[in-house]
């Protein structure tokens, strides 16, 4: 009598690795995001952060912001450049003050309920990390943030 085939674990893991990607490939293209209009108030996200009040830009929080930035942050993201996150030039505009915050504050959470760190997760497929950054240290990233791009030029033709 013949002995059945020995059990090829690694096979089966690869088996169970592509049919995950699989689904989550069929997923993210069958839940699109909800589009912003044009007008449309920018969604605030997902998180602790309700309401954020902005003055002129305050260069002591700048200053812990880049400190924070550099330290936390620059692994993955870039100004400039798509690198493992995406860039970050002109932020300020295309994300409001606490979705900024709640992204940098609940990371996880956001990437499942808003559509736009949903989109954002589906395009670079790497989810942004936890680095554990209190409200204060969020708040100084932002005014970096701020200061960055209110040094650009304007964009109209």
């Amino acid at each position: 009598m013949n002995a059945p085939p020995p059990f090829n674990f690694a096979g089966r893991m690869l088996l169970v690795t592509v049919a995950m990607v699989s689904f989550l490939a069929l997923l993210l293209l069958l839940v699109p995001a909800l589009a912003q209009d044009e007008g449309e108030a920018l969604s605030k996200g997902i998180g602790p952060i309700e309401s954020v009040e902005l003055g002129p830009i305050d260069e002591t929080l700048v200053a812990a912001g880049k400190e924070t930035f550099e330290l936390l942050c620059t692994a993955c993201h870039k100004f400039e450049e798509r690198y493992v996150g995406p860039p970050l030039h002109r932020v300020t505009e295309r994300r409001s003050p606490e979705w900024i915050m709640n992204m940098i504050l609940n990371p996880t959470q956001m990437a499942m309920e808003d559509p736009i760190a949903f989109d954002l997760l589906a395009e670079y497929m790497t989810p942004m990390a936890d680095q554990s950054v209190t409200e204060e240290q969020a708040r100084a990233i932002l005014e970096y943030f701020r200061s960055i791009d209110a040094e650009l030029p304007d964009e109209t033709p």
